[in-house]
């Protein structure tokens, strides 16, 4: 009767306790916060112990001490798996790698610098069982500066006004992916993806949580000026037409401006030939004009050439120097059949 009882119930529990959830959190430069951020997943985790989970850190060539802390953490603990690159590939490139390296039946990324609080992973879990493929984190509100802030909303408006899908404002990236999702993420084959569009324009029904991200507590933000220029140029390029088609609109509007001022000046000078001087001023504040709007589209079409280029060269995402447990299989939990 008891071995009946266990065979009824054993199916759903096992494929439950058979899953493994996969986190991967992309560091560079954070030995300080890869400790607390893997204590902080296993005590997730553990309220959740129906699921198994592995934790791989992908190291983009650190200089401090982050990939010696991981490797003692994978040494008492073998959820625990490190990919250490040869150089700092950039902070698209390497999460990408990673996020096709793990072979969940679910993926979470996440940042190590516990801005995307590990606490709300029961959440992300919780959805997903439910039927959601995808669950994300959204911040409608951060502890960041009010310039920031207001920067990031303008920003976020405009993108989702020119582009062609609708994409998802406040969304960082922090979310659980099916790992049907993260196959066609993979046959998409974009080397250098701008990722929150990309899990917009695939169209799968999502899950958002809203949570209010904290400050950053230890160690230095690497997001510089130009990894933001190089988020907000992706966005764009990659997920909308408008910027070209603006271009050619102010082409034959300028011409047509052009032609009106040229038409009004022959008009000027036949009615007051003797009093009418030209000048040099209309001549030069013209030429710095046109010269300003041709120098702006042709950056805007070389932003575009450059996606392009990007994606022709084909070049691996990222080399490894060495990975740290990949041999080694996550604990299985058993139901007790005594």
């Amino acid at each position: 009767m008891k071995t009946e009882l266990l065979e009824a119930i054993a199916p759903a529990g096992i494929a439950d306790r058979q899953r493994l959830i996969s986190v991967v959190t992309p560091c560079f430069n954070e030995e300080d916060n890869v400790e607390p951020l893997y204590s902080r997943i296993k005590a997730a985790f553990a309220s959740m112990p129906q699921h198994r989970y592995e934790h791989v850190f992908v190291d983009n060539d650190s200089a401090d001490r982050t990939v010696e802390r991981i490797k003692a953490i994978a040494s008492h603990d073998k959820r625990v798996k490190l990919i250490v690159n040869n150089r700092n590939f950039g902070h698209i490139r390497s999460p990408l790698h990673a996020f096709y390296q793990v072979t969940g039946d679910a993926v979470i990324v996440m940042a190590s610098d516990l801005q995307d609080p590990p606490e709300l992973i029961p959440q992300y879990v919780q959805k997903w069982v439910d039927g959601f493929k995808i669950v994300i984190g959204v911040k409608p509100r951060s502890r960041e500066s009010r310039w920031m802030a207001q920067m990031r909303r303008s920003y976020y408006a405009f993108v989702g006004w020119i582009s062609d899908v609708p994409l998802i404002p406040n969304f960082t990236g922090f979310g659980l992916y099916d790992r049907e999702v993260v196959d066609a993420v993979r046959a998409i084959d974009d080397r250098y993806p701008y990722f929150r569009g990309l899990i917009a324009d695939l169209g799968y029904p999502r899950a958002e949580i809203t949570f209010l991200q904290p400050r950053r507590e230890r160690g230095v933000t690497k997001n510089n000026f130009y990894t933001l220029y190089d988020n907000a140029m992706l966005g764009i390029t990659n997920h909308s037409k408008v910027p070209l088609r603006v271009a050619t609109f102010c082409g034959f509007l300028l011409s047509l401006l052009s032609l009106c001022v040229a038409i009004g000046y022959l008009i000027a000078k036949l009615l007051y030939w003797n009093s009418f001087a030209l000048g040099t001023v209309p001549l030069v504040v013209g030429v710095f004009f046109l010269g300003a709007v041709q120098l702006f589209f042709i950056g805007i079409l070389g932003e575009y050439i450059g996606a392009i280029h990007t994606q022709v060269h084909k070049r691996p995402l990222v080399t490894e120097k060495e990975r740290v447990n990949f041999n080694v299989a996550p604990p299985v939990d058993h139901i007790d059949h005594e």
